[in-house]
């Protein structure tokens, strides 16, 4: 390994901390449609944070034991109907699953307010397919990604031209409960940002157990493994953002002519490590866009298929062959 020119300073955060746009919400209703996991780690932020008040929040579900659970956990409202919590909100936040939004959709036409803020983290859920069904056009497209559980996520939004500058600073306090919150211009980003940020916890997850199972196959204990892999990266990280530099830069600060770093990445390289990445985050790409059609519907005569097809294609000379 070669010597590093960058001397330690102390422990530093994996993510810059996120400071919310000084703001109160507390004179806003909002609805959350759907109280899954993601939901929750929204309205733990919200509550943590102090951006609103528990009565002020209403959540829809279906089931009595879940509703109770969180009324009791967060002191919100928990009410059956999807319509009866968006009817007196100011801020609507769609947050279920892909294939039940048809259903929620169509639940919610004409209970949200011509003056409401329709926010969805819903995947492949694109503002034209929301604003189409809610005869709306107040909406923002986001995605989050797993860590935002703990509040260390990653979210990228866009905002429809009838979102306002008030509006949208009130977007980014509440995604920035979760986390780094980063408004994008064009709505095509947050399908990118899908395959990217949001699956990426996925594909940093793989890697992990990966590692932690070549470990294993080594001769080490799997909790020993399991501790080795896990700070052995989040040390990296941590490293590669406390220096500033580019990773292939670090990765070649690291790699010493013929060690075993070297030996490793050529192997690496003989196993198309990089086209196999690139491959999985078009893949997921592609996805996203399947879930657009099928949500948007067939356009121009197209069925799904062909319209995500058309819209995922891979630019030429971008193969990574």
């Amino acid at each position: 390994m070669a010597e590093s020119k960058f001397a330690p300073s102390g422990p530093t955060p994996l993510l810059p901390p996120t400071q919310p746009p000084s703001i109160d919400l507390g004179s806003s209703r909002i609805a959350v449609v759907g109280a899954g996991v993601m939901a929750e780690s929204m309205i733990t932020g919200l509550l943590r944070r102090g951006l609103v008040p528990p009565d002020q929040v209403v959540c829809s579900h279906p089931r009595p034991n879940r509703g109770r659970e969180l009324t009791e956990r967060y002191g919100v409202t928990v009410v059956a109907g999807n319509a009866e919590a968006a009817r007196s909100a100011d801020i609507v936040l769609l947050a279920v699953k892909p294939q039940m939004l048809p259903r929620v959709l169509r639940d919610l036409g004409g209970a949200v307010r011509p003056d409401a803020l329709v926010i969805s983290i819903v995947a492949g859920a694109s503002t034209a397919a929301i604003g189409s069904a809610l005869s709306h056009r107040a909406i923002v497209r986001a995605m989050p990604n797993t860590p935002a559980q703990i509040g260390a996520g990653v979210t990228v939004w866009y905002a429809t031209r009838e979102v306002s500058l008030e509006a949208k600073t009130r977007v980014q306090a509440l995604l920035s409960a979760l986390g780094s919150a980063f408004e994008v211009e064009e709505e095509r980003q947050v399908a990118m940002a899908t395959a990217v940020s949001g699956t990426g916890p996925t594909y940093a997850f793989l890697f992990s157990e990966s590692l932690i199972e070549a470990a294993v196959h080594l001769g080490f204990a799997r909790h020993l493994a399991r501790r080795l892999v896990l700070e052995t990266l989040q040390g990296s990280i941590q490293f590669a953002i406390q220096s500033g530099e580019h990773p292939a830069q670090l990765r070649d600060m690291v790699t010493s002519p013929g060690g075993t770093s070297a030996e490793a990445l050529a192997a690496l390289e003989r196993g198309r490590f990089r086209t196999v990445l690139g491959d999985a985050v078009w893949a997921a790409f592609r996805r996203t866009l399947e879930l657009e059609a099928s949500l948007e519907g067939s356009t121009a005569g197209k069925s799904a298929e062909e319209a995500s097809g058309e819209r995922g294609r891979r630019p030429a000379g971008d193969q990574h062959r």
